[in-house]
């Protein structure tokens, strides 16, 4: 297969902001694609060259790229530069230059020898591994046509930026495949317990439905992890999880995924980042624990040794370093609050009702200083809830998760749903909870940030249109230092457009593609002109915005752009308000 096939698929891609056309495009591009190459098509298409868990990235920056075309067609890297900032993009400009220089493709490219020559590229590390990186790249761009170093340079340098989702290739699959978008349920269920949507295709592709079908967890195939709803009013929590719940601490640290077989340990982020580097302490505590051949999750948390206490989440990011050593350890012990088992010794639970993977918790971990469950108590009152949400408070917890009893209660990886609701709450203003949102815009400042963005645009995520929608303009709340950090984030995914997948009305002055999400929290939520989240959905020609926003200053790395709090949730979040104001 033709790497100009991709390459003129992507071009397209780029002129259309419609989600139907993008569907159907991918849907005929994949229909065309030979089945031994199915999985590869999928990974080049958003960007990667292996599912995220892996951690195989290209780690080739933007400076090597502009090295390499230089070295292609002998022009000074001044003058590479000076055509990025005419062109405000590096595949753009890439694509002129060659263009320009008038060079014929030194051959054909298949997507094989791409994908091939661009996984070396990301497995190669270590002394000298710069120099051959270069050598591989170099030997692509000398291979491809224009258009193709276009695209060639924006997936080295992880800027595709094409807009597909998870959401709108499963559908794209399905039709593809099996005639039929129903059948995406199917899909979506493999996808959700192996996290590798590339496999899923491939097994598809060759084997139909019945092969998605049996396909099964695995130890070190991290499964996506279940998500709540949010509620803030315990009388509505109770009844909607029919008067009766197990409610549970909600630990203010880090969510991980643990897999074992034996002495072989898999630590999964809630992103499904492969952390596992980063607590070998914490491994240590398990192997006493945990049984010989599982998959759980555990909150990890920073304790106060000799008290037991736990410390604030910040402490837990100074973990998030390449290299743990002793220092870290000793000055941020951790321990685990065990919640949950999806896979024990061969058998799958996450079908299992949420009582009796709770039991199977209860026979099979063992309870040390280091490695406990979460604290838990079934209530069927508002009282006993309030009560046990205070206690939550007193012992440094951000709440309680409360989970549904019912047969019904199964572990819906990949799943938002009302069968476990949050119950957090902000005393000091009429919002009940914060708001993960992403960032999708920026706007100029005034005064001493003239020239610099000012304000972000924030936007929530609608899986059932795989859109991001606005909820507000946010300029408060950052010291100099986040605006700092916040540019050198933001400036590695702007774009000169607005993203395929923001739905917005209002006309940002720098567009971003949605990768960052911000806790952010505010007044209230109210009915507005201007942002999309829950346009038409309470009011005709009305959308939902965020009063007074304010960013907290917690930064949600452990959160996929898609895992940002939805407009259901805002919506609901809004119909509550009001009923508390009544």
């Amino acid at each position: 297969m033709k790497y100009m096939k991709l390459a003129e698929f992507y071009q397209f891609l780029e002129g259309t902001t419609s989600r139907i056309e993008m569907t159907n495009a991918l849907v005929k591009l994949f229909q065309e694609t030979p089945k031994n190459l199915i999985d590869k098509v999928v990974y080049l298409s958003i960007g990667r060259i292996a599912p995220e868990y892996t951690g195989l990235d290209y780690n080739f920056s933007e400076k090597s790229a502009i090295k390499a075309i230089s070295a292609v067609l002998g022009i000074s890297e001044h003058n590479v530069q000076q055509k990025i900032v005419e062109t405000g993009d590096l595949g753009d400009a890439g694509k002129e230059l060659f263009e320009k220089a008038g060079i014929k493709a030194g051959g054909s490219l298949t997507v094989e020898e791409v994908y091939d020559t661009l996984r070396k590229i990301a497995e190669t590390t270590g002394y000298g591994s710069t120099k051959k990186k270069m050598e591989l790249f170099i030997s692509l761009l000398k291979k491809a046509s224009p258009l193709e170093v276009k695209y060639l340079l924006r997936t080295i340098t992880e800027r595709l930026r094409l807009g597909i989702g998870d959401n709108t290739i499963m559908d794209a699959l399905s039709i593809a495949f099996t005639g039929k978008k129903e059948n995406r349920a199917i899909i979506e269920r493999a996808y959700n317990i192996s996290s590798d949507l590339g496999y899923v295709a491939s097994v598809l592709a060759k084997e139909g439905l019945k092969g998605v079908e049996r396909i099964k967890i695995q130890i070190g195939r991290p499964i996506r992890p279940m998500l709540a709803e949010r509620m803030a009013i315990p009388s509505f929590i109770l009844k909607k999880l029919g008067g009766k719940a197990g409610a549970e601490y909600k630990y203010d640290g880090e969510r991980i995924q643990v897999h074992r077989k034996n002495d072989e340990f898999y630590l999964f982020s809630r992103r499904l980042e492969n952390i596992t580097n980063q607590f070998p302490d914490l491994i240590e505590f398990l192997k006493e624990s945990i049984p010989q051949e599982c998959i759980l999750e555990l909150e990890a948390v920073v304790i106060d040794p000799s008290s037991g206490a736990i410390r604030p989440f910040q402490d837990l990011m100074n973990r998030r370093v390449k290299y743990v050593t002793r220092f870290h350890i000793m000055m941020y012990p951790v321990a685990g609050f065990i919640f949950d088992i999806m896979y024990l010794n061969g058998e799958d639970l996450t079908m299992k009702p949420y009582p009796e993977r709770r039991k199977i918790l209860e026979e099979q971990i063992k309870i040390t200083d280091r490695v406990n469950l979460a604290t838990r108590k079934v209530v069927d009152n508002v009282e006993d809830l309030e009560s046990f949400f205070l206690e939550a408070i007193e012992n440094g917890c951000e709440g309680l998760v409360c989970k549904s009893l019912q047969r019904d209660s199964i572990y819906q990886a990949g799943k938002r749903g009302f069968l476990w609701i949050k119950y957090k709450r902000d005393y000091k203003s009429h919002l009940a909870d914060t708001l993960d949102l992403v960032v999708v815009g920026a706007f100029y400042g005034k005064g001493q940030r003239t020239g610099y963005f000012g304000s972000l645009l924030m936007a929530c995520y609608d899986p059932e249109t795989d859109q991001f929608k606005t909820v507000c303009k946010v300029g408060t709340g950052f010291t100099e230092d986040d605006f700092k950090k916040l540019d050198e984030i933001l400036s590695k995914h702007q774009i000169n457009h607005k993203h395929p997948r923001v739905n917005s009305i209002l006309t940002a002055d720098i567009w971003y593609e949605p990768f960052l999400v911000l806790e952010i929290t505010g007044a209230e939520l109210t009915l507005s002109p201007v942002h999309t989240c829950g346009w038409d959905k309470i009011k005709l020609n009305r959308g939902l915005g965020l009063r007074f926003p304010r960013f907290t200053g917690r930064y949600r790395f452990d959160k996929r752009p898609e895992d940002a709090t939805t407009e259901k949730e805002i919506i609901q979040m809004y119909k509550n308000q009001l009923q508390i104001r009544v």
